[in-house]
């Protein structure tokens, strides 16, 4: 008797994942009309998979706080209202005051989604006062452990030691819940950006502002801060960054692409940066560098500043990142379908199927969406809804269906048959 052996699953095959970061230190100014450039929505063909959205300085008074508290506060709503119908949805976010990190992804990435924590580390007054610190959500995208830290650093181009201790306070502090969340620097990526206030040191204003407007960058280079530090420091060497090929990002005259005339006149400086850190393979030979981990990778598309944005006296800066992985989680912790046909005036039922170490709970509930779409570009003008099923336990989105649509009962006619048939 022949034997036919087992056929072996087949093996996940490598996604590529664009990522957009922004950061921006906004001084309190409220969203302006359109941010389709610092969204690149201007680009064609971008296929962005994921936005990652840090703010530092948003109006943090009492009234402000009272009001965002209550309300979602304005710059969120206004991303979700851009980002919305171009079928992204809000992932995750996490306010500290003037701090907020938001996290947007398209649908058919949720399910591969699981928001492990978000958190706060507020380091003003001795570690008392949120106005300066960082915060971050920790998450598992496809199985991969990723942090992503928003941060504001304390000011001053003679505070340089103090922003080295802040940032080291900022990583100490990142313990997470659960005991299967390993340590930070364990994580297979870390992205951490915001407004570090790093400056450039010995040049004076006239030779640093020179160099700006000759765009002689090189020059600055070996007199920044943070760039002397990743020298220097061996934490801070396993983060990378892009080449600083735009335009320093503060200080500007608010409404205005002139940098600081006041009395102050501050140096120009790159203040908000962008850095990543992706975490190697162990190795036992001294000998041999330590190499990237094969199955997870991140190059840097672009590192740019938007000088047209002039509400504060900061530049946004952007980066738009390809994160190429092979998944360690392929398929979704939940499948779900309508049941039949669905309509107005009938009963409605769902139809799921679970993994078999899925952690259910009885708090988990299953939702229904409507999905936003572009009618300008899709001819489709009929709703059509998603169900979505959220895990309490893992507090995300662990299954999604496909689009379907629900029908009026004015939409369905009898057939000669007598058979209910829906009508397209």
């Amino acid at each position: 008797m022949e034997t036919v052996s087992p056929l072996k699953p087949a093996e996940p095959r490598t996604r590529k994942l664009s990522i957009h970061v922004v950061t921006w230190n906004v001084a309190s100014a409220a969203p302006p009309l359109d941010l389709d450039h610092l969204l690149q929505l201007d680009k064609q063909n971008l296929n962005l998979d994921m936005y990652v959205i840090g703010l530092q300085e948003m109006s943090c008074g009492i009234m402000s706080l009272l009001s965002d508290t209550a309300f979602e506060d304005p710059w969120s709503s206004f991303f979700m209202d851009v980002l919305s119908p171009l079928g992204f949805v809000k992932v995750s976010s996490v306010r500290m005051q003037g701090l907020l990190l938001l996290i947007f992804a398209k649908c058919q990435h949720l399910p591969f989604i699981q928001i492990l924590s978000a958190k706060s580390t507020p380091t003003g007054f001795f570690g008392y006062w949120g106005n300066k610190g960082g915060i971050n959500i920790c998450l598992k995208l496809y199985g991969y452990y990723v942090s992503i830290i928003n941060c504001h650093l304390p000011p001053h181009l003679a505070n340089n030691d103090q922003r080295l201790e802040h940032f080291d306070w900022i990583l100490e502090k990142q313990s997470f819940e659960g005991p299967d969340i390993p340590n930070i620097l364990d994580h297979d990526l870390i992205v951490w950006f915001g407004d570090m206030n790093f400056r450039i040191e010995d040049f004076g204003l006239h030779f640093v502002q020179e160099a700006v407007k000759s765009q002689c960058y090189s020059d600055l280079w070996e007199k920044d801060q943070l760039s002397i530090a990743k020298r220097c420091d061996t934490l801070l060497r396993e983060f990378q960054e892009g080449p600083l090929l735009f335009p320093p990002t503060y200080k500007f005259d608010k409404n205005s692409n002139n940098y600081d005339t006041s009395e102050k006149k501050r140096k120009p400086a790159w203040t908000d940066r962008i850095l990543w850190r992706l975490k190697r393979q162990p190795h036992t030979d001294s000998s041999t560098p330590r190499r990237l981990a094969p199955h997870l990778s991140l190059s840097l598309r672009s590192y740019n500043s938007h000088m047209m944005y002039t509400i504060s006296d900061h530049k946004p800066v952007t980066g738009t990142f390809d994160l190429e992985l092979k998944p360690l989680v392929s398929v979704p912790l939940i499948s779900l379908m309508p049941e039949g046909l669905w309509t107005m005036e009938n009963a409605m039922l769902i139809n799921y199927s679970l993994t078999p170490d899925f952690p259910s709970s009885p708090w988990d509930w299953i939702g229904l969406y409507k999905v936003y779409i572009d009618i300008s570009d899709i001819p489709e003008t009929e709703d059509q809804f998603l169900l979505c099923y959220y895990s309490n336990s893992l507090r995300s989105v662990v299954g999604i269906s496909s689009p379907f649509k629900i029908q009026p009962q004015a939409f369905l006619e009898e057939d000669p048959l007598g058979e209910v048939q829906p009508q397209i």
